[in-house]
C-alpha cells in the first residue's frame, strides 16, 4: 500500500486487497460506493515513482484491482498512456463481458443488459447528469461508447459516455435550432465521429459530421439526391463509409466519412431480380469487415421469408448465406404486424440481431454456429409495456476515450 501524488492533484491511495474488484463488477460500480481509503498509507516520493522504468511500472500495475487502474488514468499523462497502451491491455486481460442493451421509454435511470454468454440480465445505472435529464435518449453505440441526446432547459446537445470508465463529454450542435435524424456514432481506436442529417431548411438537408479529434463539425450537401425524406434506417459503417439500403427500388448508397461524398451501387447483378424485397436492413462485422443484409422476401408488400445475404465487394453482388426457418419467420412477421418500418438490425459479437420497435424480444442468428435463437423478454419490464424498444450492442472498452 502506498500513496501516489501528482503535482497539484489529490493523492490516490493504492492498495492490493485480498479480494480484487473485477472489470465485470466495475461496470455497475459508482464512485459514491467506493470504499474509503485506508488511514496512514505509506507515502512514496513522486520523484522515485516518475523515474521508474516502464517495465517495472507495468509489473506494479498488473497487481492492482480494476477500479484503481481506472482512477490512475487521471493521475498523469504517462500513466494514462501506459495503462491504455495496446501492450498493457493485451497482456492483462480483464475478462470484459459484452451485452445487448435495451433502451425503453419506461426505463429512466438505468438500462437492462442481457449477457448472451451467461443468458442472464443485469442493470447499467446512468450517471446523475443523464438520469436527471428527463429528455435524455440513447441514439447510438459504438465500441464501448454511448451517444445520448440531452435536452436541458437551456439548449440541446449530445453527450458521449463511456459506461466502463464513467467518463462523458458534452458536444454542442453546430447551430440552433438543430433538427436532426439518422444519427450514427462511429468509434475508432483513438477517436470517434458522429454522422447525422440536419433538416434545418424546408428545401434541403445537410450531412453534419463531428470529429472528436479536432472537436469540430463539418457540413456537406447532396443527401436529398440519394435518401428520400422519411427514410428512417440508420447507416452501418463499412470500409470507411456509412452504408444505407433502400428496398423500393432496391438501392445501396454510402457516404464517405472523410469528405462527405455519396456513392451509389446499382445495376445488374446487385440483387437477384427474381426476388422481391419487402424490407432490407444492413449489419456489418467490424472484425472481419463483412457487410450483411437481412432481406424480407415476398410479394405485394407481404414478407413470406427472411434471408441473410453477404455482400461481395469485388462484384458488387449479394450472395445468399442463410434462410430463417418458416416457423420462426411466421412468428416474427406476426409480432411486427407486417409493418416493416418497425424492423431494424444490429451486429453483436458474431450475432446478427433482428429487432422490432414494438416487441421486447430479439431474434438473432449466430454466424459461427449458424443457429437461430430468441432473447427472452426482460424480467424488469412492466406487464403492460408499450412500443419503443431500442436495442444496442455494448462492448465495454477501457481505451475508448470520449
Amino acid at each position: 500500500m502506498f500513496r501516489l501524488r501528482a503535482p497539484g492533484k489529490k493523492p490516490i491511495t493504492i492498495t492490493t486487497p485480498t479480494t480484487s474488484t473485477s472489470a465485470s463488477n466495475f461496470l455497475y460500480w459508482s464512485p459514491e460506493s467506493s470504499p474509503t481509503a485506508v488511514s496512514s498509507p505509506t507515502a512514496m516520493d513522486p520523484i522515485i515513482w516518475s523515474n521508474l522504468p516502464n517495465h517495472i511500472l507495468d509489473h506494479i500495475l498488473s497487481f492492482l484491482p480494476f477500479k484503481t487502474l481506472v482512477s490512475l488514468r487521471s493521475t498523469s499523462k504517462h500513466l494514462r498512456s501506459l495503462i491504455l497502451s495496446p501492450t498493457f491491455l493485451s497482456d492483462h486481460s480483464f475478462s470484459l463481458p459484452s451485452f445487448l442493451l435495451l433502451s425503453h421509454p419506461q426505463a429512466f435511470q438505468s438500462f437492462p443488459l442481457f449477457d448472451p454468454n451467461l443468458i442472464s440480465w443485469r442493470t447499467l445505472p446512468l450517471p446523475r447528469s443523464l438520469s436527471l435529464t428527463c429528455a435524455s435518449s440513447l441514439l447510438s453505440s459504438s465500441h464501448g461508447l454511448l451517444c445520448f441526446s440531452v435536452s436541458p432547459s437551456s439548449a440541446s446537445s449530445l453527450s458521449v459516455f463511456n459506461p466502463l470508465t464513467r467518463s462523458s463529454r458534452s458536444i454542442k450542435f453546430p447551430f440552433y435550432p438543430f433538427p436532426f435524424e439518422l444519427l450514427s456514432l462511429v468509434a475508432f481506436p483513438d477517436s470517434y465521429r458522429i454522422f447525422t442529417i440536419s433538416s434545418s431548411s424546408s428545401t434541403s438537408r445537410s450531412v453534419c459530421l463531428y470529429d472528436s479529434g479536432d472537436r469540430s463539425w463539418r457540413i456537406f450537401g447532396g443527401v436529398d439526391q440519394v435518401l428520400p425524406r422519411g427514410f428512417n434506417q440508420d447507416g452501418v459503417f463499412y470500409n470507411g463509409s456509412l452504408y444505407f439500403v433502400r428496398s423500393e427500388p432496391f438501392l445501396l448508397v454510402s457516404v464517405n466519412l472523410d469528405d462527405g461524398k455519396w456513392t451509389t451501387a446499382t445495376g445488374d447483378g446487385v440483387f437477384p431480380a427474381e426476388d422481391e424485397i419487402t424490407f432490407a436492413r444492413l449489419v456489418t462485422d467490424p472484425e472481419k469487415k463483412i457487410l450483411y443484409m437481412v432481406g424480407g422476401i415476398g410479394s405485394n408488400g407481404i414478407c413470406r421469408s427472411i434471408k441473410i445475404y453477404e455482400f461481395k465487394r469485388e462484384t458488387e453482388s449479394w450472395i445468399e448465406a442463410e434462410t430463417l426457418p418458416d416457423i420462426v419467420c411466421r412468428k416474427f412477421t406476426s409480432v411486427c404486424y407486417h409493418n416493416y418500418e418497425h424492423v431494424y438490425c444490429l451486429w453483436h459479437k458474431e450475432m446478427i440481431c433482428v429487432c422490432c420497435y414494438n416487441w421486447p424480444e430479439i431474434l438473432f442468428f449466430h454466424v459461427g454456429r449458424r443457429t437461430w435463437h430468441w432473447v427472452p423478454k426482460c424480467p424488469s419490464l412492466p406487464e403492460k409495456w408499450s412500443c419503443g424498444f431500442r436495442w444496442f450492442s455494448l462492448v465495454p472498452s477501457l481505451s475508448a476515450s470520449v
